[in-house]
């Protein structure tokens, strides 16, 4: 069953300088990103997009630096004035709120978890971690026992008498985490949330990123620049390029369906069977001829062909909540391996 929209952005655009209206009728007319910068002297941000955030996933919204990504955030709780469009939360359009509905709005219904930690300096964890009940006007004595839950929660119990500068990177943007979570708000935006972390650290924090969601079940908007990181974390992944999307989708579609030469050498470099999964390449249909063994609809390739050590004969039986759903057959697994591009070029 799908899930209900939760966030919906609808024909959005946004150009920075100091004639956006007269800029926007050169965007509708076929204008580049490049184009408009030397025609107009404005800069094309966001060109319209076009997302469905569903309830309970997780969004993730990538591109190279400068596509866009962050600036789409920050239209979600209004950071940013988009040049036209609509935003939708629970269907109603945020750009018609004022600015006390918008305060209720960051305070209450969305937390963010920002790249540089964002922490008050000369705030203890604890108080960093129960800042956002403390904007809505509830005493340390009343957020102590909330704040200490998440702090504990993301692994830093006993940390909340120390301070930001105490603490490593990772435990830093833990606390982070821990404030969003405190919050209680439905929906987290997550803008480059674990890309200033050491590789083994931004790991475990992916980690616990995934096993929280498989808890709480959030709304969430994650941005990143990292591909490997997308494939892991999304529910629905939106590619961006110069300020437009260029495919979004299910990750395991978009690999195996890539809409454009853009997308192929975006995800030419992928390790492949580490990131497809078993329901992405398995047949439906009947098939007949013995079964070597069961595998998880969620098993990745990797983990199939190390279960058939190699050799291009086994077919496994597809299981989900106990109950066949697939057969995976080996050279399917290979055709799948390979990118569309080279199957093309064969």
């Amino acid at each position: 069953m799908t899930n209900p929209v939760k966030v919906s952005i609808r024909s959005l655009y946004k150009i920075f300088g100091d004639d956006p209206e007269t800029a926007m009728q050169a965007v509708r007319e076929g204008a580049t990103k490049a184009d408009l910068l030397e025609s107009h002297a404005h800069v094309l941000g966001l060109r319209d997009i076009n997302v469905d955030i569903r309830e309970s996933e997780i969004t993730v919204i990538m591109g190279l630096s400068g596509s866009g990504k962050s600036t789409l955030i920050r239209h979600l709780n209004r950071l940013i004035e988009p040049t036209a469009g609509e935003v939708l939360i629970d269907g109603e359009n945020i750009l018609e709120w004022n600015e006390a509905q918008l305060r209720q709005m960051r305070r209450e219904t969305m937390s963010m978890v920002f790249q540089k930690f964002a922490l008050l300096p000369h705030r203890t964890v604890l108080d960093n971690a129960g800042m956002a009940l403390a904007t809505r006007g509830w005493k340390r004595s009343d957020y102590e026992a909330e704040a200490e839950r998440w702090l504990e929660r993301v692994g830093l119990g006993g940390y909340g008498g120390q301070y930001p500068h105490q603490l490593s990177g990772g435990m830093q943007q833990r606390v982070g985490i821990a404030r969003a979570l405190t919050s209680n708000s439905p929906i987290m935006l997550m803008d480059e949330a674990f890309s200033a972390l050491d590789p083994l650290i931004r790991t475990d924090m992916q980690d616990l990123l995934i096993e929280l969601q498989n808890e709480l079940h959030k709304t969430i908007v994650f941005i990143t620049h990292d591909l490997d990181e997308a494939l892991k974390l999304a529910d629905h992944l939106v590619i961006l390029n110069d300020g437009a999307i260029v495919q979004q989708g299910e990750p395991q579609h978009i690999l195996l369906n890539p809409a454009d030469a853009y997308i192929e050498d975006f995800v030419a470099d992928i390790n492949r069977a580490r990131v497809l999964r078993a329901r992405s390449v398995m047949r439906t249909d009947p098939i007949e001829g013995e079964i070597s063994g069961d595998v998880d609809y969620n098993d990745n390739l990797e983990s199939v062909i190390a279960k058939a050590e190699g050799a291009m004969s086994p077919r496994f039986r597809v299981m989900r909540d106990g109950k066949p759903v697939g057969t995976l057959l080996m050279p399917d697994i290979m055709r799948a391996l390979v990118p569309a591009s080279t199957n093309r070029a064969a």
